[in-house]
């Protein structure tokens, strides 16, 4: 007679068990773009190749020859690494760009909209000039930053212009290595952009971070020599304007000068004629010089 009390493997009560019992399993939630998917929702993620995102960087920094913006800017001080970040309300700005890296900056005071700062650079040197503490600064762009306690001295024109435009590959010192990462919360292709080092080993000079629903641009990371992370910048509302494709949102963190700013564009002439008196900054004769990297 078979035995009523049949022996049931301990492996099948388990997995029983673990199917009938809601305490035991929980379900993770699925983001895209801070948005819950589902089986019927959920984006089909874009496919691309290393050269096809090397080539859509590319293309997108040699649509743009120069452009005039007004830009609603919220510059901040502080980083993650300090423990706080105070931010500056409702500064009204103007950026001119022309190629190859001329810049052009002019900050507003909000409500009375009286000038706050001035910067150029002709993408080897900068100048700018603080009015409030009738500060006129100049030096090389590859000068060390100064270690002020007032970090928005240490502003630079150079940290808009590598932001807002992200270079190309330079396939003459450069390689670049595609990474996939897509896990709960995020679908992105990194670029990772390296080249060799003064010993000779490959270093990571930036990264830039493919949305893979749309392959727009989200983020690019920058790294100095010793592989620090100097600067993140996200990017998002990308628009056309002249038929040019470009990020109306775009939000830099300087971490290593602890300063961050945000811009959003309200206007954008994108490829105009700009010519060479708009990116004059002079020092005003009664205002205090200082020179970035002078002798001491």
């Amino acid at each position: 007679m078979p035995n009523p009390h049949r022996h049931v493997p301990v492996a099948l009560v388990l997995i029983l068990g673990l199917a009938s019992s809601s305490c035991l399993y929980t379900k993770r939630v699925i983001l895209r773009r801070g948005k819950k998917v589902t089986a019927a929702t959920a984006p089909v993620l874009k496919t691309a190749t290393r050269d096809e995102l090397s080539a859509k960087i590319a293309a997108l920094y040699n649509a743009v020859n120069s452009f005039q913006a007004t830009v609603d800017m919220t510059p901040s001080v502080g980083s993650v690494f300090t423990g706080s970040i105070t931010e500056i309300k409702g500064v009204r700005a103007t950026v001119r760009f022309r190629k190859p890296a001329d810049i052009f900056i002019v900050g507003q005071y909000p409500v009375l909209h009286n000038t706050a700062f001035e910067m150029v650079s002709d993408g080897t040197n900068f100048k700018v000039f603080l009015n409030a503490k009738n500060l006129f600064v100049e030096g090389a762009n590859s000068a060390p930053v100064d270690p002020a306690k007032n970090k928005l001295e240490n502003l630079r024109p150079d940290a808009f212009f590598s932001s807002m435009l992200i270079p190309p590959v330079d396939p003459s010192t450069e390689t670049a290595s595609r990474l996939d990462f897509v896990d709960e919360d995020n679908a992105f292709y990194i670029l990772f952009i390296l080249k060799k080092g003064a010993n000779g080993d490959p270093i990571f000079v930036r990264g830039v971070w493919f949305d893979r629903i749309d392959l727009t641009i989200a983020r690019q990371t920058v790294y100095d020599e010793s592989g620090a992370e100097v600067s993140d910048t996200r990017y998002s509302k990308w628009q056309q304007y002249n038929g040019v494709t470009f990020p109306a949102h775009i939000d830099i963190n300087r971490l290593k000068d602890e300063y961050g700013v945000v811009l959003d564009i309200t206007d954008m002439q994108m490829n105009v004629s700009l010519t060479d008196d708009k990116f004059i900054l002079n020092q005003p004769p009664d205002s205090q010089l200082k020179v970035i990297g002078a002798p001491k």
